[in-house]
């Protein structure tokens, strides 16, 4: 086993079990701060595949943003953590059948001799002035170029679902109107007052 395949199995470890913590921690800051480590592990799983671009851009875009996003709908809106977990036991069956198909899917992959499938072949090496960004660009506004606008889309319909989800009237807040701010006139909020001067004696 070379030292590449070390690293391999071991942030598939950390990613594997980042990703249990997700599903089972009790407090929703701590599922999200184990996302941001599957991310972090994913992001170097894609360095292994000398994907450096998806590398970064992950770390970037769903460290940066996504889980930011994550945070902020999880800390604005009142979660009531308890009657989430009442279907528990009643989606347990069909959670635990689907763990053992992707288990099975992985056992696949990973021991695909002793199933009789053909090894994969390794990914051809890339010289110098290989530009995997380059490369990915191409697929994107080629081949998947209406994935990639749906995606778009898909995206767009979250954010202004997290908007209004988080945008509500509350008790014992202070906010502006901003129609009344632009139709108010100066008659109404200055009086000018006339007072003689006074004269020292």
């Amino acid at each position: 086993m070379s030292f590449q395949d070390i690293i391999f199995y071991f942030f598939s470890t950390v990613l594997v079990l980042a990703a249990l913590g997700v599903i089972t921690a009790r407090n929703p800051v701590h599922a999200a701060l184990l996302l941001v480590l599957a991310f972090f592990t994913s992001s170097g799983l894609w360095l292994l595949l000398e994907a450096e671009f998806l590398a970064i851009t992950l770390v970037l875009v769903y460290v940066g943003a996504v889980m930011v996003l994550f945070l902020f709908v999880v800390m604005m809106l009142d979660i009531n953590i308890d009657r989430l977990r009442e279907g528990f036991l009643k989606w347990f069956p069909f959670g635990a059948l689907l763990a053992l198909v992707m288990a099975a899917e992985m056992a696949m992959v990973l021991m695909g001799k002793q199933f009789g499938l053909e090894e994969m072949p390794a990914p051809p090496s890339r010289g110098a002035d290989y530009s995997n960004t380059k490369e990915l660009g191409r697929l994107i506004y080629t081949e998947y170029v209406y994935a990639f606008e749906l995606a778009a889309v898909i995206l767009l319909v979250a954010i202004v679902a997290a908007i209004a989800l988080t945008l509500r009237q509350r008790t014992g807040t202070k906010s502006v109107d901003a129609s009344k701010q632009v139709a108010v006139k100066r008659a109404d909020r200055i009086r000018m007052v006339s007072m003689p001067s006074e004269k020292k004696e």
